[in-house]
């Protein structure tokens, strides 16, 4: 029997407040230090306010999870550890928030954050064939070349599945407020399906906890950074992404489900790293061409779009947990179809009536 008290309600609600009280103080520290978002000399292309802003708002988010972890979750191997690498990319992002450092290294420090999270023993094991069967990721082998083993192949699909929502979710805080909404719904997803399975495994409930835990301090820290925004997220946040994505893999490898919940972060992510390399550009070259930024250029109000993605999530979150595994597979490719077309679209549509306007 589940104790929904514990593991859901509890762990977010106690996330939740702490994140509450703790952001009014990390404000004061923050703008002791110096670490503001000032436009006037933030010279970032996708820089949007017009004053002031600070930013370290993952010093009140990981204060937040951190203390109601350390009610809440076991102190083992496995915590410690993506709590340590979950620690590194906080202290690098706030380094970043204040010196703005290079993308490079920022990339550097996410896959050496991933390496400590695998090296305590957390990788993908196997995957849903939609199609029947499940294919374990952790016992492959070349029949042809004396039984390779290729178990390696759990971990390197570990490492970049963390990378990449690392980096994916950094790209989806352009407008107040959108990202602790968007990452709230994917871990009370997350966390819903962890407690689906008929036995509860130690990953199963840790899991659940965490993610409830990482959606009770979004929703803490989205009170003060819904339009107009008393304070940034900043590239400090990559700690609660890290830690989504670990609560994911925990969650039984149901990597299909987080797809689909943050379907259009990443169909946006994967258009992004696309567009930039097919002009010429690198990866990490920032730019003002995300969705969020078509849809300012559009005329839609910040707040208009941080609900846009709260919503689209939400739905595509309920759709997650209904359908089959095949059901998945064929949302996701609908969605990068419609979501992946209707950017393209943006993207000409807009550059036509700019080239008309002769901006």
């Amino acid at each position: 029997m589940i104790n929904s008290q514990s593991i859901i309600f509890f762990p977010l609600i106690t996330a939740f407040i702490v994140t509450v009280i703790a952001t009014p103080f990390s404000l004061f520290f923050i703008k002791k230090l110096g670490i503001v978002d000032d436009p006037k000399k933030h010279k970032h292309p996708a820089v949007i306010h017009k004053k002031p802003i600070p930013r370290a708002g993952s010093i009140p988010l990981f204060i937040g999870v951190l203390i109601a972890s350390l009610i809440f979750l076991p102190v083992e191997k496995i915590t410690i550890a993506i709590f340590t690498a979950s620690f590194i990319c906080l202290l690098i992002g706030i380094l970043d928030d204040k010196f703005d450092l290079s993308p490079y290294l920022r990339f550097v420090i996410n896959v050496i954050a991933a390496v400590i999270v695998i090296l305590a023993g957390i990788n993908v094991p196997f995957i849903t064939n939609p199609f029947g069967g499940i294919l374990f990721l952790n016992s492959l082998h070349v029949p042809f070349l004396g039984l390779i083993q290729l178990n390696f192949i759990s971990y390197v699909i570990a490492i970049v599945w963390i990378v990449w929502v690392i980096n994916m979710l950094n790209w989806s805080k352009g407008v107040d407020g959108q990202m602790p909404g968007i990452v709230a719904i994917s871990a009370i997803v997350i966390g819903i399906l962890s407690l689906r399975f008929p036995v509860l495994d130690q990953y199963s409930l840790m899991s659940a906890t965490l993610s409830f835990i990482i959606a009770g301090a979004s929703l803490g820290f989205l009170i003060f950074n819904f339009y107009p925004a008393k304070i940034f997220p900043g590239y400090g946040a990559t700690a609660i992404y890290l830690l989504l994505a670990v609560a994911s893999i925990l969650s039984g490898a149901k990597l299909a489900t987080a797809i689909l919940v943050m379907g259009v972060p990443m169909t946006d992510g994967a258009f992004t790293i696309l567009r930039r390399i097919g002009t010429g550009h690198s990866p990490f070259w920032h730019d003002k061409k995300h969705l969020h930024h078509l849809l300012l250029d559009l005329g839609f109000g910040q707040r208009r779009i941080a609900l846009f993605y709260w919503v689209i999530s939400a739905i595509l979150g309920a759709l997650s947990l209904v359908l089959s595994s095949k059901g998945k597979l064929f949302a996701i490719i609908m969605l990068v179809i419609i979501a992946g077309g209707a950017i393209f679209f943006l993207h000409f549509f807009l550059k036509r009536t700019n080239d008309k306007a002769g901006i």
